[in-house]
């Protein structure tokens, strides 16, 4: 999860995600063009021959255009991929409802993508090699669709990429190519809440098969943590260690409306230390942090109301990699020492970027052999048993991290893939028994292939029903049916989702949470896709980023969760 927005100083570490570090959304140009009988270009400057880039518009000003490399002509589309910032840029156009039209573009870097927003296909290239490659799909509009957005962009952290001769061919198109009557704006979003620093989520190598609480003093003690069927509940991180466009938010000020408060973050001394350290936000950057005392005994007091105040381990910047048993033994020793102090509940698990990888050969989710796996898995257990049953445990990891794995698990088998990819799985199957809630960040997010073997993209409620049923429904790893994660328990899962426009890219507006919401509790107000699970009312409810957005946001979030869930 990240922490800050674009172009603000970066505090030591980042909420932002489990999301969470993600391109910022493109709302894009949209060309008022006429369409005619013939067939023909609907893209405007796809050469980016007339040396700007309008009307493309770039997500965090990463595009330029550029005299070399190019592909035909003199002048290509340079974008800078960050490890916060995919580089995207779009172009909007008009189209024409029930259409075929095939979108294609010559691109050059490492995994660079194609795409279509809106739930559209998408298509990338794992790698160049420093030359220009053809990407190439097609699309169908829907029935009362009139615009579409087409995109390129790059991974997190992966540098610039380029593109030249990007077209958009299809029948009606403008002949000839009109000057372009801008009627909206680039809109980038603020810093997602999660910082994804994974590959893309795209399928180079063809289609899967199968089928698809304890006292104030630091010691958890009390009632199990698994909920009993039919309650809901509200979880929010809390920037408590840095500040940004949100504003602090002192711990007794937190509404009560948030049933898990996630202390943000705590972050290791060094990436391979072990060592988690919890620092306050200083007076400077928060001038009104309350005091040692104060927080704490706020925090014991949100205990008393049934509360659960966690420790969020990660965030963007707090990479941990426990590669070694003593690493484990520290990262054991330092978390206690930060939730006796504070007086916590348990831990939240938000480890992003290159925290979690599988090693070469480690195929199995089920018997996993990474040291970095194997060590933070021994590590929860053992935090388990010294807490006891009221010990709280949950997760925040990114789509790449979970529901990619029903694509691509690790490096796969004959090696090449990114090892990352569904690397989240052995921990969360490991630890199903300890786990109170799992809460995908269903933001920062590249489209993702769900049961139906279809892409799903960020934007609407579709794409929380297609997630959040895969982790239902369980599914096959890496298209193996002989190889399923088991589905969790509906009162183990919550969808998590940005508080707002700002907080986020992903943000969707109350109706389309709702209607998730509806399409996974009751099989109601679904849309194109149909949960395989079935009806779940026992779903446990929703995650943000974060409660100082909500609260910056006029309270849109929790006031709308309370409102559905009716409380």
């Amino acid at each position: 999860m990240r922490r800050t927005l674009p172009g603000q100083r970066r505090a030591t570490i980042a909420a932002g995600t489990a999301s969470a570090v993600a391109a910022a959304t493109l709302v894009g140009v949209t060309l008022g063009l006429a369409p005619t009988a013939s067939a023909g270009e609907f893209l405007v400057n796809g050469g980016f021959e007339s040396g700007s880039l309008g009307p493309w518009s770039c997500s965090g000003n990463s595009g330029s255009v550029v005299t070399s490399p190019v592909h035909g002509g003199g002048r290509a589309l340079a974008a800078a991929a960050t490890a916060g910032d995919t580089a995207q840029c779009g172009q909007t156009v008009t189209v024409a409802p029930n259409t075929t039209y095939t979108l294609s573009a010559y691109v050059n870097g490492s995994y660079v993508y194609l795409g279509v927003d809106g739930g559209g296909p998408s298509t990338w290239t794992p790698g160049t090699g420093g030359s220009y490659q053809k990407l190439s799909l097609s699309f169908t509009t829907g029935a009362t669709q009139t615009s579409a957005t087409v995109y390129t962009h790059g991974w997190y952290g992966q540098g610039t990429y380029y593109a030249d001769d990007i077209s958009l061919d299809g029948p009606g198109a403008p002949s000839p190519t009109p000057t372009p009557t801008p009627t909206g704006t680039a809109s980038p979003t603020a810093s997602p809440t999660a910082t994804p620093t994974g590959t893309p989520t795209g399928t180079p190598t063809g289609t899967p098969t199968g089928t698809p609480t304890g006292t104030p003093t630091g010691t958890p003690t009390g009632t199990p943590t698994s909920p009993p069927a039919g309650s809901h509940a509200l979880v929010g991180y809390l920037h408590a260690s840095f500040a940004n466009g949100a504003g602090y938010t002192r711990m007794a000020d937190v509404p009560n409306s948030w049933d898990f408060i996630n202390l943000s973050f705590g972050e290791p001394t060094s990436v391979t230390s072990g060592d988690i350290r919890f620092n306050r936000c200083p007076a400077t950057e928060c001038p009104t942090v309350e005091s040692d005392d104060e927080f704490k005994a706020a925090i014991a007091a949100k205990r008393a109301q049934g509360k659960k105040v966690l420790i969020s381990i990660g965030g963007q910047n707090g990479q941990v990699q426990l590669t070694s048993t003593a690493a484990r033994d520290t990262f054991v020793s330092s978390v206690s020492a930060i939730i006796d102090k504070w007086g916590l509940d348990g831990l939240d698990i938000d480890f992003e970027g290159h925290s979690l990888s599988l090693n070469t050969g480690d195929t199995d989710f089920r018997n996993p052999t990474s040291p970095v796996i194997v060590n933070l898995i021994s590590a929860v257990k053992t935090l388990k048993a010294k807490y006891g049953p009221g010990f709280v445990l949950t997760m925040a990891p990114e789509t790449f991290f979970v529901q990619l794995g029903y694509q691509y698990y690790g490096s796969g088998p004959w090696g090449g893939q990114d090892p990352r990819a569904g690397a989240y799985l052995p921990v969360i199957h490991a630890l199903r028994d300890d786990l109170t809630l799992l809460h995908v960040q269903d933001y920062n997010s590249g489209s993702i292939m769900g049961l139906d073997n279809q892409y799903h993209s960020m934007g609407g409620a579709d794409f929380h029903v297609a997630m959040t049923d895969m982790l239902l429904k369980g599914f096959p790893v890496a298209g193996n049916a002989n190889n399923v994660f088991p589905a969790l328990p509906a009162s183990k899962v919550a969808i998590g989702m940005p508080a707002t426009t700002n907080a986020g890219n992903g943000y969707v507006a109350p109706a389309e949470v709702n209607k998730a919401l509806d399409c996974l509790t009751k099989l109601a107000n679904c849309g194109t896709y149909v949960p395989r699970s079935g009806a779940q009312p026992n779903l446990r409810g929703l995650m943000t980023w974060s409660i100082n957005w909500d609260r910056f946001g006029g309270q849109e979030f929790s006031k709308n969760f309370n409102g559905y869930f009716g409380r």
